[in-house]
C-alpha cells in the first residue's frame, strides 16, 4: 500500500475490512452495523472501488459493455457511534489515505446519461492510471498530483427503506467534495441513533466537476476519528479544510476556458467543451483522453449568477500537469 495523504495520526482503535459482510450499495437504516465503537475512537477502513471490485488494474474498455451499474456505489459500514442520537452532529476527522497504486477514470456510453456530456461522447472509454511517487500518471507525460479523499462519507438517513446512494443528501453521502483529505473534518447532521456511518467511493485526484461521472476511482483505506458532538446543531453537510486549492498548493500558472449559458449546467457544460477543444487541438489528445483528464484535473468555477439570464463558470487547467 502507498500513503500520498496523512497527517500525524494516533494509534488506530479499530479495523474494518471490506468483506462482503461489511459492505452495502444503498443507505439504509434498517442496515445492522458491522461495529460499533466509542466517540472518539480512530478507524483504518479498507475501502473497494466505487464499481465493487468489477474493475481492476488491468481493465479494458472492453470491460465496461459487462459492467453492472447497480453495485455502484461500494460502501463499508455501517458503523455504529455510542451516544450518537437523532439531533446530534457527527464529526469526521480524516487523518490519512492509503491507496493500492492504480486507479481508472471511465466514460460511459452516452446512452447511459451520465456525465456532463453524454451526447458528446457515445462511446465508453477508460483510462487505467499508474499511481506512484506522488502522482497518477495519463498519457505523453502528464502527471496528475494525487489528492486522495473518499467521495462518499455519510450517516443513515431518518426516512425507513433503502435509498440510492447517488444523489448526496443532508445526511452527507456522495458529496465529492476533494478537498476532504486528510487534515479535513466533515460535520454531519445525525438522524437515527448511532448515526450509522459509512464511506467509500474514494478518489485519487478530482476536478472539481468530475465531469465524466468518475475522478481516479481507486481502492483505498481511510483513516479517521469519528466524534459526537451533542453542542452543535447542523441541518447540512459543513466542513474545515487547508485544501490544497492548486495542486501544488499555491498560486500558479493556468490555462483556462470561460463557458456561458443559460444557468450554471450549460455554462459548465460550454466551459469543458472549450478545454476539449482547446486539448486536443494544442495538446494532441484525442477527444476522449481530453474529456477524462478533464474530470481527473479541471476545476470549474462560477465566475457570476447575477447577469441574467446567462451564467458564467471558467474551467481552469493547472499547467503544471504538463512535462513542459
Amino acid at each position: 500500500m502507498a500513503s500520498d495523504s496523512a497527517v500525524d495520526a494516533p494509534a488506530v482503535d479499530h479495523r474494518v475490512d471490506a468483506t462482503d459482510d461489511a459492505v452495502h450499495g444503498a443507505w439504509n437504516n434498517g442496515l445492522e452495523p458491522v461495529l460499533t465503537v466509542a466517540s472518539g475512537d480512530v478507524l483504518e477502513i479498507e475501502c473497494r472501488d466505487a464499481t465493487n471490485g468489477q474493475l481492476g488494474p488491468d481493465a479494458t474498455v472492453a470491460d465496461l459493455a459487462t459492467l453492472d451499474v447497480d453495485q455502484v456505489h461500494a460502501l463499508t459500514g455501517p458503523i455504529a457511534v455510542e451516544g450518537a442520537e437523532p439531533g446530534d452532529v457527527l464529526q469526521v476527522e480524516v487523518l490519512g489515505l492509503e491507496h493500492r497504486g492504480w486507479g481508472y477514470t471511465l466514460v460511459l456510453p452516452g446512452e447511459s446519461g451520465m456525465g456532463l456530456l453524454p451526447e458528446e461522447f457515445p462511446e465508453p472509454a477508460i483510462h487505467v492510471w499508474d499511481l506512484a511517487d506522488g502522482v497518477a500518471r495519463f498519457v505523453d507525460g502528464i502527471e496528475v498530483p494525487l489528492t486522495p479523499f473518499p467521495g462518499i462519507v455519510g450517516v443513515a438517513p431518518a426516512a425507513d427503506g433503502e435509498h440510492d446512494t447517488n444523489p448526496p443528501r443532508a445526511v452527507g453521502g456522495n458529496l465529492d467534495v476533494k478537498h476532504l483529505g486528510a487534515g479535513s473534518t466533515l460535520s454531519l447532521p445525525v438522524e437515527v441513533e448511532g448515526a450509522l456511518f459509512s464511506i467509500g467511493d474514494c478518489h485519487a485526484a478530482q476536478g472539481d466537476g468530475e465531469v465524466c461521472v468518475s475522478g481516479i476511482e481507486a481502492p483505498m483505506s481511510v483513516t479517521c476519528r469519528l466524534t459526537v458532538r451533542s453542542d452543535l446543531e447542523i441541518d447540512r453537510p459543513r466542513f474545515e479544510t487547508d485544501g490544497p486549492f492548486t495542486p501544488t498548493g499555491s498560486d500558479e500558472p493556468m490555462v483556462g476556458t470561460i463557458g456561458l449559458g443559460d444557468g450554471v449546467r450549460e455554462a459548465a457544460r460550454d466551459a469543458v467543451c472549450g478545454m476539449i477543444d482547446h486539448l486536443h487541438a494544442e495538446r494532441g489528445l484525442s477527444r476522449e483522453q481530453s474529456y477524462v483528464l478533464c474530470s481527473a484535473a479541471v476545476d470549474l468555477k462560477i465566475n457570476q449568477l447575477v447577469n441574467e439570464p446567462t451564467s458564467t463558470v471558467s474551467a481552469y487547467l493547472p499547467e503544471s500537469v504538463f512535462p513542459d
